[in-house]
């Protein structure tokens, strides 16, 4: 009997091989990012990057965010690959997975401010929702970058300062802002 045992172990042992594959959450494909920005008098105003033929080819399409001087909007971003046929909306899959995920909002030149509107499960920022405030008129650049598997403990981070965050970049859009 001890011998069936024996047998039965050094079988199962050598049937589990240290080869099996890994199934990684493998990075989607990102063609289309829309920042759509709601004043509270209800006015949209759309930025929007297009790479409808994914990396490499002819460059992006990206439209400008025209903002009013003096206003709050309530932001939200949306994300697709719009090389699938119907489009995916990759937006829900960062909702659904938000705890590794997290946008970055960086500000150059221009008046404004970027505030985080929503968290994860863990109460660490994702960046779907935002509140974005002008002040004075100004030209500037607000760069949106989502980070896959961040380390949402380090130091600034739940701030939204992406030094030391860590992770994979998924996308990163530098969109050209004016404040009139």
């Amino acid at each position: 009997m001890k011998n069936y045992i024996l047998a039965f172990a050094v079988l199962f042992l050598f049937s589990c091989e240290k080869d099996d594959p890994v199934i990684e959450n493998e990075e989607e494909l990102i063609t289309t990012m829309t920042y759509r920005l709601t004043a509270t008098d209800g006015t949209v105003v759309e930025g929007k990057f297009q790479d409808l033929d994914g990396e490499g080819g002819n460059p992006p399409v990206i439209t400008p965010l025209n903002l009013r001087a003096n206003t709050t909007y309530t932001g939200s971003l949306t994300l697709l690959n719009e090389l699938e046929n119907p489009a995916e909306n990759i937006t829900e899959e960062v909702a659904e997975e938000d705890r590794e995920h997290q946008f970055f909002f960086q500000v150059s030149g221009a008046n404004l401010t970027v505030a985080y509107a929503d968290v994860d499960g863990d109460n660490n920022p994702v960046g779907l929702r935002t509140t974005v405030t002008t002040s004075a008129a100004s030209t500037g650049t607000l760069s949106v970058t989502l980070r896959h598997e961040p380390n949402k403990s380090a130091a600034g981070v739940s701030a939204g300062n992406i030094t030391n965050a860590g992770g994979e970049t998924d996308i990163n859009v530098v969109f050209n802002v004016v404040i009139q």
